[in-house]
């Protein structure tokens, strides 16, 4: 693992960026192997799955708004738009997850967002002292707690998991 890079990938500048300016010391790191997925970030890192901390975009209506929740968790799409107050919700296409965020699918960072979008953080995240979430591209991570989570994004905290 490539720590501390010091020529990061814009996007992953960006993210650096967001957490300096949110007050966090996090630092982004650049890996050797992809952390796309759960399980590749997972094995990248060394830790669990549950440690990672995936952000995921969906539609409520037309609506974009994001879910940061724990890697071994599959999000309950109708407790989510019970909980947002519509009738349904959908996964967002990969379009729709780079205009709402910036990011691609499999680097799509919860720092550096779009003060718009709406976020939601799984409260299953505080059963770990360090999670890792995604820094913008498929190759880029940085630490951090479920407490900076929410401060990070202005997110709500939620229970719209299920354990995979």
């Amino acid at each position: 693992m490539t720590t501390d890079s010091p020529k990061l990938h814009r996007n992953a500048q960006h993210v650096q960026e967001a957490l300096a300016s949110a007050g966090l010391d996090a630092k982004v790191r650049v890996l050797d192997d992809s952390a796309r997925t759960v399980v590749e970030a997972a094995a990248a890192l060394g830790v669990k799955e549950g440690q990672i901390a995936k952000s995921l975009v969906f539609l409520a209506g037309e609506e974009p708004m994001m879910v940061v929740a724990s890697g071994d968790e599959m999000v309950d799409t109708s407790k989510l738009a019970s909980m947002l107050g519509v009738a349904k919700v959908k996964r967002a296409d990969a379009d729709v997850v780079r205009a709402a965020t910036g990011y691609p699918i499999g680097g799509v960072s919860p720092a550096g967002l779009p003060s718009t979008l709406r976020v939601l953080v799984q409260e299953s995240l505080q059963r770990w002292d360090v999670v890792w979430a995604a820094a913008g591209t498929h190759h880029a991570v940085f630490p951090s707690t479920y407490e900076e989570l929410l401060q990070l994004t202005g997110g709500t905290p939620s229970n719209v998991g299920n354990r995979a």
